[in-house]
């Protein structure tokens, strides 16, 4: 929602002071949990922070003297009342209806002051990700500037002595772990489950969650929770985001988009709660942390060896799978299918209720071309890379566990192999005919709008259906009884020759960094793919990288959650299509 104030220089000079703000904010957090002994005395950082309250008090007055209307102002910030009386019950309660002793009062005190400014510094970093999405200057530009703030940001965090066990991350390490989480990868230098503190942990689940969702639409999600509406610049940039049909249900499908995924997260949690054996706690977070890793298709695990020890649980195969195809489908497939489900169930008890209706139904809704290609590719990489896994592992000299645990086994392989970066068989023990199958289906990737890296499942369908559009001597790409147009077949093939470049551009690199290393070329190229891929799978290399072979993966891992698209958008953003076209000349192919 984008307000109107009388004095403007005013207004760009509040926004300096909240930036300045944040960045004390979060310095007062880190010095406070970042370290075993605060580097500053408890008092002092306390007293900052109760500073930062009555500042971010005054900028809230100022601002409202300073706006046009009053009642945009109030209807904008209308959650400010309720905050402010829920800290000051808090503040006020503290040593009287609860927390009696003076130790536990101060504490309570100082507790709700965090939450406060907190939630104000969270407040205005996404209505900032927001507005600056829909600014028009450089949307994709934006983007890999949100993705590069959260990563250095995530870094940082990990590098604090408080989120490792033992010693502190190198920040080459630190560096690594954050982009795989924010880039909902899963390839690790450090032992997750071991090597981080409960601290570390949280730090790198937030940033997979944040990463999955994406900040800007985690911002938008902020905006719709506290009533506010979309301006028409931030619609179509969420528009443009989340390649939505229409404009007018982009509230609709960001709701959803939250709704739908701490639902789906919930119930999955709830779902392997009972597959850990630990304490409550430790099975709770256990449960929150795979659950949100394997619907994000992040791929990481508390456990060093994934799931190997969980190969015959009927959770990892009943829950874990199912989510992990569900965050490969994409928002917009997810979206539709509930779409159709509300109406034909809604068509059904019409039907049910009122006889005379079913004569003047309107006709069920359709399922959208993009929905029918996603569904029929992605069963299609499932089954057939399945059974190609299961074959080599028995006939091609495999010796992991696959070979005995069958079809199960071969099939999350396949299911994990395209997005998620989980395993239930040692990787390195696999045969190389196997490996080279999870190299393809690492390249494909998931589907267009998920979380996950590679060219996609639309564009292998696309690119298939124009080479039988040649054989066929047909002049346009046909699927389901539909034509696609010229430019989506363009894009297609402009997409798959880019990701094969950087694959073999970033195995050549690898080859020479790692070159003193006893790597074969198959594991080199297989940890490319899978950081292009942004799948998390590894022959067991990944901690024995350099740093210069670190650095080229986090490169990649990038690229591969990103897209080539959209970096290629951001560098030739103000390049203008030329108006003329040179006359034809016919030429010979193939």
């Amino acid at each position: 929602m984008q307000m109107t104030y009388k004095n403007n220089r005013l207004e760009k000079v509040l926004i300096g002071v909240n930036a300045l703000l944040a960045a004390v904010v979060a310095a007062s957090f880190v010095l406070l949990s970042g370290f075993d002994e605060p580097k500053l005395p408890e008092t002092l950082l306390f007293a900052v922070q109760v500073a930062l309250l009555f500042l971010f008090i005054a900028e809230k007055v100022i601002r409202l003297t300073n706006a046009f209307s009053k009642a945009e102002f109030w209807k904008a910030n209308w959650f400010e009342i309720p905050l402010l009386f829920a800290f000051g019950i808090t503040v006020l309660g503290a040593g009287h209806w609860f927390a009696p002793t003076p130790e536990e009062s101060s504490v309570v005190r100082h507790f709700a002051v965090g939450i406060y400014i907190a939630l104000q510094v969270v407040i205005k970093l996404c209505r900032t990700s927001v507005n600056l999405a829909a600014s028009g200057k450089n949307p994709a530009l934006t983007l890999i500037a949100s993705f590069l703030v959260l990563i250095i940001s995530g870094a940082g965090l990990l590098m604090l002595p408080k989120a490792s066990t033992n010693e502190s991350l190198s920040p080459v390490d630190a560096l690594f772990t954050s982009t795989s989480a924010t880039c909902v990868t899963g390839l690790i230098v450090k032992n997750t489950g071991e090597d981080f503190s409960l601290m570390g942990k949280v730090v790198i689940l937030t940033l997979i969650q944040l990463g999955g969702l994406g900040i800007v639409v985690f911002g938008a999600v902020i905006a719709l929770l506290l009533g506010q509406a979309l301006s028409l610049r931030e619609s179509v940039a969420m528009q443009d985001l989340l390649s939505a049909r229409t404009l007018s249900r982009i509230g609709n499908m960001i709701a959803f988009i939250f709704v739908g995924t701490i639902l789906i997260e919930a119930v999955g949690a709830v779902s392997i709660f009972g597959m850990w054996d630990d304490s409550v706690q430790h099975k709770w977070f256990c449960s929150i942390f795979h659950s949100i890793s394997a619907f994000c298709n992040a791929g990481f695990s508390l456990f060093g060896d994934s799931f190997e020890r969980y190969h015959k649980s009927w959770g990892v195969f009943g829950v874990i799978c199912p989510l992990i195809i569900l965050g490969g489908l994409g928002f917009s497939v997810l979206y539709d299918l509930a779409n159709i489900a509300v109406n034909r169930t809604k068509r059904f008890f019409k039907k049910s209720l009122n006889k005379r209706y079913r004569f003047s139904m309107e006709a069920p809704k359709r399922m959208r071309l993009q929905t029918k290609i996603v569904l029929s590719v992605s069963a299609c990489l499932i089954v057939l890379g399945m059974l190609a896994i299961l074959l080599f592992e028995r006939y091609a000299g495999g010796d992991s566990s696959i070979a005995k645990t069958g079809i199960l086994g071969a099939l999350f392989q396949s299911i994990t192999a395209r997005t998620a970066g989980f395993n239930t068989a040692n990787i390195s023990a696999m045969s190389d005919s196997s490996k080279f199958v999870l190299i393809l289906l690492m390249f494909i990737g998931g589907s267009p709008g998920s979380t996950a890296g590679g060219i996609k499942t639309v564009t292998l369908a696309v690119i298939i259906m124009t080479v039988i559009a040649a054989l066929r001597k047909r002049s346009e790409v046909e699927m389901f009884r539909r034509s696609v147009r010229i430019v989506v077949v363009g894009r297609a093939i402009t997409i798959t020759l880019l990701l094969v470049v950087v694959l073999f551009a970033a195995t050549l690199a690898l080859s020479i960094t790692e070159n003193a290393r006893p790597f074969t070329m198959s594991d080199i190229m297989f940890e490319a793919a899978s950081a292009l891929g942004t799948v998390g799978l590894t022959t067991g290399i990944t901690p024995s990288l350099t740093t210069p072979g670190k650095l080229i993966i986090i490169a990649v891992m990038l690229i591969g959650r990103l897209g080539p698209l959209t970096l290629l958008a951001a560098l030739t953003f103000n390049l203008k299509p030329v108006q003329y076209n040179y006359p034809d000349e016919t030429i010979i192919v193939g």
